[in-house]
């Protein structure tokens, strides 16, 4: 994918004479594309999707790019995809209908209160790591981490008996992010029943180890999340960040207060966080029907 990326911009500079600035940025963006297309196991453009181009987008945005750095990642793939297409390389161009700079209208896909409760059932506990897996989704779920935070998290970061936990977010900045009972039931049961054997092969100090008993990677995580989805039977696009959105989502629309949702997920905007209030379409309604005069 890398090559004809490559191809584009020598074409960018042949045949369109975009300033060496413009080819350098689209360059920029469709790397960073294409590496994670590689992360989602896309083999081939011809594989990608417009869900593909809205997560990397929102994951773009999770880092904390501004809009108009989006609007721009967009215009370079919308670009890229039609010349693609034009060259008889693409036999669609999934970008061609997606709209720039409107980002807000690209939304992330939450779960019902319903649809979480299937998927955090989904692993098998009689099967080996079937309750590191359970866990690992409880946090996921009741902490909102990125997968990247999960991944690096720590036996001294973790405060079993306050429900809280020690977060290394993006910037290398420190938060506190609490937890549930659930997710403290499940992790006490992994700590004390399934680690311990997974530790006699390493001394890795990271939480949830893999089988070898090394720390584990950001894409088996997403793999694993994704499989638990399948098994769940959720017609969603379902990944790591989806339960991230979802527990996000679900403390708007019990009332918590976006400033405190901004805090623990780490948004060093609040711009950023506003996006849930898009997202929670009921809790509006709600409100509207509850004090609206005329409703």
């Amino acid at each position: 994918m890398q090559a004809l990326v490559d191809q584009f911009l020598d074409f960018l500079a042949l045949e369109r004479g975009l300033s060496p600035n413009t080819r350098s940025a689209y360059g920029t963006d469709l790397r960073e594309f294409v590496r994670f297309l590689y992360g989602q196991k896309a083999g081939s453009f011809g594989e990608v999707t417009r869900r593909h181009i809205v997560n990397f987008l929102m994951e773009a945005r999770e880092a904390g790019l501004r809009t108009t750095t989006l609007a721009r990642r967009l215009a370079a793939i919308k670009v890229f995809l039609r010349y693609l297409q034009q060259e008889g390389m693409l036999l669609k161009d999934v970008a061609e209908t997606m709209d720039s700079p409107r980002l807000w209208n690209l939304l992330p896909d939450t779960l019902t209160t319903k649809e979480t409760e299937r998927l955090l059932g989904a692993p098998d506990l009689e099967k080996p790591l079937g309750l590191r897996d359970r866990a690992i989704l409880e946090v996921l779920y009741g902490s909102g981490l990125r997968v990247s935070e999960l991944a690096g998290l720590t036996l001294d970061q973790i405060h079993l008996d306050e429900r809280y936990l020690r977060c290394i977010g993006k910037g290398r900045k420190e938060r506190i992010v609490p937890f549930g009972d659930s997710a403290k039931l499940w992790l006490q049961r992994y700590l004390s029943e399934e680690r311990p054997r997974l530790a006699r092969k390493s001394q890795s100090p990271a939480v949830f180890l893999s089988r070898r008993g090394g720390m584990l990677d950001r894409r088996t995580l997403w793999r694993s999340v994704r499989a638990y989805a399948r098994r769940a039977g959720l017609a969603k696009d379902v990944h790591p960040h989806t339960l991230r959105h979802t527990f996000a989502t679900h403390l708007l629309a019990n009332n918590a207060p976006l400033r405190v949702i901004q805090e623990m997920l780490g948004h060093a905007d609040i711009g950023t966080t506003q996006i849930y209030t898009h997202v929670d379409s009921s809790r509006l309604k709600s409100i509207h029907e509850k004090f609206h005069p005329r409703a």
